[in-house]
C-alpha cells in the first residue's frame, strides 16, 4: 500500500539521498541539502511503501499566477503503478489559477496525459482559469 505525506516530518533524508542514488536520479544534494529544499518549497508529496521513500515531488510557487513543479520521481521497481500521476494530482489540485511549468527530456507523454502541453520553453498547464484562485477571493 502507498501513503502519501504533505508534511516534512520524520522524512528520512539521508534514505532518500541513498534511494535517489540507488536510482540514478540523484543531483548531487546531500541530505541537508534535500531537506531545504523541500522545506523551502510551495507544496510537496513523498510517496511512502512500507515506510520506504518510493516517490517525491515538489513545488515552487508564488501562490498567485506562476508555479514550478521539480523533482518528480519515482523509484524504479515501482514505476507504472500511478504513484507519480497521484503525487501529481495531489500537488495540481493546490495551484488552482496559476500557469504550471516544468522542464524534461524524458517522460513527455506520461506529462501529455496529465494535460501539459509541449510550449516554447517548457511542459506548461493552466489549473483552471488562469488566476482565478479561490483562496484569494
Amino acid at each position: 500500500m502507498v501513503t502519501y505525506k504533505r508534511d516534512l516530518n520524520n522524512v528520512d533524508w539521508q534514505e532518500m539521498k541513498s534511494t535517489l542514488s540507488q536510482d540514478k536520479f540523484d543531483n548531487g544534494r546531500s541530505p541537508e541539502q534535500l531537506k531545504a529544499s523541500f522545506a523551502n518549497s510551495y507544496a510537496t508529496c513523498i510517496a511512502y511503501t512500507d515506510n520506504r521513500i518510493i516517490g517525491t515531488a515538489r513545488v515552487l510557487s508564488d501562490g498567485i499566477c506562476n508555479a514550478y513543479i521539480v523533482d518528480v520521481w519515482t523509484f524504479t521497481p515501482y514505476r507504472r503503478q500511478r504513484i507519480a500521476s497521484t503525487m501529481m494530482q495531489i500537488l495540481l489540485d493546490e495551484l488552482q489559477g496559476q500557469h504550471v511549468c516544468l522542464f524534461t527530456d524524458q517522460a513527455l507523454n506520461f506529462y501529455k496525459k496529465l494535460g501539459f502541453t509541449k510550449g516554447e520553453i517548457c511542459m506548461e498547464k493552466v489549473i483552471g482559469k488562469w488566476l482565478v484562485n479561490t483562496s484569494f477571493i
